[in-house]
């Protein structure tokens, strides 16, 4: 569907009569509903195959229809949200009681935020309401940074509007405000050092315990349909020597050259710095499951803190890589 005044009218009227849209923000592509109609609610988690426990986001037009979706909202909340509202950052706080269950997962917290897309705005602002929205892609599989990966998972019968490829390209960091400490429940582009700047603390690392259940908090997650495995950058070339003698073929997501001048690996070239990864790294494994390929191997990316949420996907992706879904 196109995302002009015309599209995103009819996107906003499928909206309110029920139906499901998916519509690009800067992170990746979402799967939206009526995030007050429960009967819609559920027809993301049909379509995806998601577990029914598992939180979905709501995405909200601004920051002042948070009092309608949360109680309880900390002062640390309204500072955030002016600080990177619109933008890759989801705040967990305490539900308003009138919040379908659905949504939360029968939890009593709810993952808000308004995403900094202006496609996604703009159909946001004529819905009137928040759109509850996880990735538009089948549950567990790599997330969608273009129109066209959500028309491979669900085909040219789901509305999706065509925002063009996401600009953040994986999903948002998810702080939760809940409980008395703030607590990063999965990283993203707003890191902890950002946070603590506008709070004047820095927010713990999620360490187990008893933390609302979020998206994208599974151990396997993101993950392709062909095995991975992720290698250091010094070792990689006996790998793939190895497997060339074999006569098997790997896909490699590498941010280095090939360290062999006739390599016939399908070798995927990412940027070096940890922003333009993150951009390129769900197109690029999706290109990699699609090459026919025995193995896809990653080229370790570096560990510092600017790497944070790269490693975090990367690890969950190589978790569920080449697990069947149930």
């Amino acid at each position: 569907m196109t995302q002009d005044d015309a599209g995103i009218a009819a996107a906003a009227t499928r909206l309110r009569a029920g139906e499901l849209v998916a519509f690009p923000t800067e992170t990746v592509y979402g799967l939206g509903a009526d995030a007050l109609n429960p009967a819609a609610v559920r027809r993301i988690f049909e379509a995806k195959g998601r577990p029914a426990d598992h939180p979905l986001i709501v995405h909200l037009p601004d920051a002042d229809q948070l009092v309608d979706w949360a109680s309880d909202i900390p002062r640390e909340a309204i500072a955030l949200a002016r600080a990177f509202w619109p933008g890759p950052l989801t705040l967990i706080l305490k539900r308003d009681p009138d919040v379908p269950p659905e949504v939360t997962g029968g939890q009593d917290t709810i993952g808000l935020r308004v995403p900094a897309h202006p496609v996604a705005l703009m159909l946001l602002r004529v819905f009137g309401g928040g759109i509850a929205a996880p990735s538009a892609n089948r549950f567990g599989r790599i997330s969608p940074t273009t129109a066209a990966h959500v028309r491979e998972e669900f085909g040219d019968e789901l509305t999706v509007l065509d925002g063009g490829a996401c600009e953040v390209g994986i999903e948002s960091t998810i702080l939760d405000l809940s409980a008395d400490v703030p607590r990063i429940l999965r990283p993203g582009a707003i890191s902890a050092a950002q946070i603590a700047g506008v709070i004047g603390r820095m927010p713990q690392e999620k360490n187990g315990g008893d933390v609302p259940r979020v998206s994208g908090s599974l151990a396997a997650h993101y993950a392709p349909r062909t095995s991975m495995k992720k290698v250091a950058g010094e070792r990689l070339r006996d790998l793939l020597n190895a497997f060339r003698h074999s006569g098997r073929k790997c896909a490699v997501l590498a941010h280095s050259q090939p360290p062999m001048a006739d390599c016939p690996h399908h070798w995927i070239m990412l940027p070096a710095d940890a922003a333009g990864y993150a951009k390129a790294l769900y197109a690029a494994m999706r290109e990699a499951d699609a090459s026919g390929s025995a193995l896809i191997v990653i080229e370790a990316p570096p560990v510092d803190a600017g790497w944070t949420a790269v490693n975090d996907r990367l690890g969950r992706a190589l978790a569920g890589a080449g697990i069947t879904p149930r």
